[in-house]
C-alpha cells in the first residue's frame, strides 16, 4: 500500500491556486460587462434616484435579487426596460 502525506503547506497552495482560479472564473473577461450590478450602478445607469429605483422594483417593472441588504438587478432586465419589454 501507497501512502502519501500532505501537509499544511500543500493545503495552502492549494488553497491559493483554487481562489485564483475561481477568481479568474469569476470576473467578467476583456469586453465583456457585468452580469449583475447594484443599486447604485443602476441608479448611475439610468440617472435616476433612489426612490424611482424602488418604485421600479415595487411594481414589478425592474426584476431584482437580495442578498443579505444589498440588491442585484440583472443587466438583460435592465436593458429589457429600457428597451420597453419590460413587464
Amino acid at each position: 500500500m501507497n501512502v502519501e502525506l500532505i501537509t499544511r503547506e500543500d493545503l495552502r497552495e492549494f488553497k491559493n491556486e483554487l481562489l485564483n482560479e475561481l477568481k479568474q472564473i469569476m470576473q467578467p473577461g476583456q469586453g465583456q460587462s457585468k452580469k449583475w450590478l447594484k443599486s447604485s450602478e443602476v441608479r448611475k445607469m439610468l440617472n435616476i434616484s433612489p426612490g424611482t429605483l424602488q418604485n421600479l422594483r415595487i411594481n414589478g417593472t425592474l426584476r431584482f435579487t437580495r442578498i443579505g441588504s444589498i440588491m442585484y438587478y440583472k443587466l438583460e432586465d435592465i436593458n429589457k426596460v429600457l428597451e420597453g419589454n419590460g413587464r
